[in-house]
């Protein structure tokens, strides 16, 4: 007896469209390219920029540092505004008390500094003399490399070149032939100030109301809002805390009977706006001072240790107790920003770093910082794309 075979009915699949396959393949392979061409042009954007900026130093030095001081002088400008003061007017005040607090610093720095460098000459014997310890140390270190090194063979060598390099004569011959340059790069830097500040309030209206959308208008504000209270906040927060430190090191230097202690209160007033390296550089200043008045070391000593324990109270209680509350910053992040200033402008751009560094921060947390990563796989290009979502979805 046949038993019938079971019918398997099949399901006709339909066969895929290839040229749509094609087309969406092919569309992807060209998004792909385009991002990793922008990537490739935006990475060598941002290694050109450093260069850009240091060659063009003449120019960017003194606009960027400029706009900083502008943008913390924005609180004052708006105090004499609500008080009925014209823009313009506003605006000149607040370069005129600006230009008030800066020639007082220099005044007190300068002059006095000129002096000391000017007493070098007749004093290079007291200071080799407190320093007779540590000098004999080095001379037998020397020779027993001298001795260490005579003892190699090496080949002989050509008739080399001498290089000579001229030096200004005096202190004063320097500061004369850079002091014309000087004088331009501030009075070009006087006037960005005050026409930023002049324009300030119709420039921060128009800004806000040219916006597309009333969403767009309220981030514009914020970002506005934020980047000039974080960096105001700061600098005079800092100066304040500058500005005692400074003050404490001159009464104790006169009271030790140290020469001109307004300079040096005001040298570590300064020093101290550039973090890690400012300090080292005031205690290492101190103590030349101290070894140029001083006829005993241990006295000599006094000036940077005293100066040292004044920092590590400032620097480990008051600053992050006051400052720390207002602006948080990672420390990593203060000494890569301050390495980059440093090298690209010098010593006025490690004065720059931490300002410049809580302006592009506060920029990027009101606006969303780039996501390399997100852009690179197609989940967007800012950090707060997406994450709504991820939140709904890990919820669910």
């Amino acid at each position: 007896m046949d038993v019938p075979a079971p019918t398997v009915e099949v399901e006709e699949v339909p066969e895929p469209d290839l040229p749509e396959v094609a087309g969406e393949a092919v569309n992807v392979k060209r998004d792909r390219l385009l991002a990793s061409l922008t990537l490739i042009a935006g990475i060598g954007l941002i290694l050109a920029i450093p260069f850009a900026l240091r060659a063009g130093a003449e120019f960017f030095l003194p606009v960027t540092a400029a706009l900083v001081i502008a943008i913390a002088l924005v609180p004052l400008l708006e105090w004499f505004e609500r008080r009925g003061v014209p823009s313009g007017l506003a605006a000149g005040l607040c370069v005129i008390i600006f230009l008030a607090v800066m020639a007082f610093a220099v005044l007190s720095i300068v002059i006095p500094a000129i002096d000391w460098v000017a007493l070098v000459p007749e004093r290079i014997g007291k200071v080799r003399e407190a320093l007779e310890p540590v000098l004999s140390l080095y001379q037998s270190l020397e020779k027993f490399i001298d001795r260490t090194i005579s003892q190699i063979p090496v080949g002989s060598e050509g008739g080399g070149r001498t290089v000579r390099i001229e030096t200004p004569n005096s202190m004063l011959g320097l500061l004369a032939q850079s002091a014309p340059h000087a004088l331009i790069q501030l009075f070009f830097a006087l006037l960005v100030i005050f026409f930023f500040l002049a324009g300030w309030t119709g420039m921060r209206k128009q800004t806000i109301t040219s916006r597309g959308s009333f969403e767009g208008a309220l981030t514009t504000a914020r970002v506005i809002q934020q980047v000039v209270a974080a960096t105001s906040t700061y600098l005079g927060t800092i100066t304040l805390i500058n500005v005692t430190l400074g003050a404490l090191t001159a009464t104790i230097l006169w009271w030790l009977g140290m020469d001109s202690p307004l300079m040096w209160g005001g040298i570590v007033a300064v020093l101290n706006y550039i973090p890690y390296l400012g300090p080292i550089a005031s205690a290492f200043l101190l103590g030349l001072g101290g070894l140029m008045t001083f006829d005993d070391p241990w006295s000599a000593l006094l000036p940077p240790a005293i100066f040292v324990g004044l920092h590590m109270v400032e620097a480990n209680a008051i600053t992050p107790l006051v400052v720390g509350k207002r602006v948080k910053i990672n420390p990593l992040l203060i000494l890569l920003s301050l390495s980059f200033w440093a090298w690209v402008w010098g010593t006025t751009g490690a004065l720059l770093a931490i300002p410049l560094l809580i302006i592009i921060k506060t920029v990027f947390a009101a606006a969303g910082t780039p996501d390399i990563a997100g852009f690179l796989f197609e989940h967007g290009t800012l950090t707060h794309a997406g994450e709504e979502d991820e939140k709904e979805d890990s919820a669910r």
